[in-house]
């Protein structure tokens, strides 16, 4: 490292972000995910003592996963490298391999890679670590907000311990950020700053569990407030919401918090709790979710769980995706909660799931049964020649519109698909036809 390198090195550390100067470099500074890095947990015992297995850190942002990675850099004797997956390439990675090869030839020590947001890393980038992986040349450290069993190959998986990050909890919040205002070393300390005990619970609430966002808040707080009489600058309540005018909210269209949310949503419908379901339908509209991708959702919900039991649900929903895509938002979000609620409070079937699941399942798995010929066209150039539609019985010419007649092939006549239930509307379904057979003519 020449002097100009040193300069900007260090410059770098002191204009850094709060957030990244406020990192701990020991397992004793880290605040929460006691679940892995506890005192008797695997992950805490192994940075002890300095036997680090390749390891995948899953988490929303803002939980810690670049910060353990920081702290395994500071503790291990491992040669400790580091890149970020969106501006590295394979060539980066030929670097590092090249020199942890001459690390282990010349002086035996390992070398730990740590590659941040790993997931986006192609398949063929992550495959050209994994024979460095198996033979030990290089020990892996890899972050990722989205799930690693979708996101990251199988066979780096299994060579990995996988630690999931759960959001901070509001205590552990409060600590990082009186420690924010407070510290004078690596905090803001030296600003004679104070925090008001209600902002301090604002800002720990609103964060979300995301320290990153409580941390530039508070920084934002502090940069860009007056000083008082007393040359204190003062964080209020008032200060804290203009820092932070909107909750943090762990949503990703493209990953976890996208399928979780929308799971959550269809489940609580399917469930028939309106309230679960307009929370999440909430979550996903806060968060800028689409509302044309809700209101298919909904109309799939109300075929799939709702179906006969309740036909107009189907008919509610598809009402609603049409309405949202005129109407824009935010008025969207009534007729999308009113939807939902609708789907949610509706009786159940899924009559109509098990009925085309088992067709589709006979269909492709068994020989194609021939049609009976009298259901066969009969107005076609020599149909009648064939005797197709020969021997049809007319339904409406029949009492009830109704005649006793084989409408599935012999081979599947004993064959029963759609079942009505006793739910809602299909109740009657299933009265009606049971009171036309009963009655029906040969």
């Amino acid at each position: 490292m020449d002097l100009f390198e040193y300069m900007r090195s260090n410059n770098m550390e002191k204009e850094s972000p709060l957030a990244s100067r406020l990192r701990p470099t020991t397992l004793d500074e880290v605040v929460g995910q006691g679940h892995i890095i506890g005192k008797d947990k695997l992950l805490y015992r192994a940075i002890k003592a300095d036997k680090i297995s390749s390891i995948i850190f899953y988490g929303p942002p803002g939980t810690g996963k670049t910060t353990l990675a920081k702290v395994i850099a500071g503790t291990t004797s491992a040669e400790f490298k580091q890149i970020n997956a969106t501006v590295a390439g394979k060539k980066d990675m030929e670097e590092v391999v090249a020199q942890a090869k001459d690390s282990a030839g010349m002086y035996g020590k390992k070398t730990i890679l740590f590659i941040d947001e790993i997931h986006r890393f192609n398949k063929g980038q992550q495959d050209y670590l994994l024979p460095f992986v198996e033979d030990g040349t290089i020990i892996l450290i890899g972050a990722t907000t989205e799930n690693p069993y979708f996101e990251v190959n199988g066979a780096l998986l299994s060579r990995s311990i996988i630690f999931e990050l759960k959001p901070l909890d509001k205590e552990d919040i409060k600590q990082l950020l009186l420690r924010a205002v407070y510290d004078k070393e690596k905090g803001m300390g030296a600003y004679q700053a104070e925090i008001d005990s209600d902002a301090l619970e604002f800002l720990s609430d609103m964060a979300n569990g995301d320290a990153r966002s409580a941390l530039n808040a508070i920084e934002l707080g502090i940069l860009t407030t007056e000083r008082s009489n007393d040359d204190k600058i003062h964080i209020t309540l008032s200060v804290a919401s203009e820092c932070i005018q909107k909750r943090v909210v762990q949503y990703d269209k493209s990953g976890d918090n996208h399928y979780d949310t929308i799971s959550a949503f269809i489940k609580s419908m399917r469930g028939s709790d309106p309230s679960a379901a307009i929370y999440y339908l909430a979550r996903m509209l806060y968060a800028g979710e689409s509302v044309t991708f809700i209101a298919r959702r909904i109309m799939i919900c109300a075929s799939e769980d709702v179906s006969n039991a309740d036909p107009n649900a189907l008919v509610v929903a598809t009402a609603a995706a049409q309405a949202v895509e005129r109407v824009g938002m935010p008025e969207s979000q009534i007729i999308l909660a009113q939807a939902a609620s609708y789907v949610a409070c509706a009786p159940k079937s899924n009559s109509s799931v098990s009925a085309i699941g088992a067709a589709m399942d006979v269909v492709a798995h068994e020989k194609t049964a021939t049609i009976p010929s009298y259901l066969m066209d009969a107005h076609y150039k020599g149909a009648a020649k064939l005797g197709h539609g020969l021997g049809y019985k007319y339904a409406h010419n029949y009492k009830n519109h109704y005649v006793k007649q084989q409408y599935l092939p012999d081979e599947l006549k004993d064959r029963v698909f759609y079942e009505p239930t006793e739910q809602g509307y299909e109740k009657v379904i299933k009265e009606h036809l049971i009171r036309i057979r009963e009655e029906a003519q040969e």
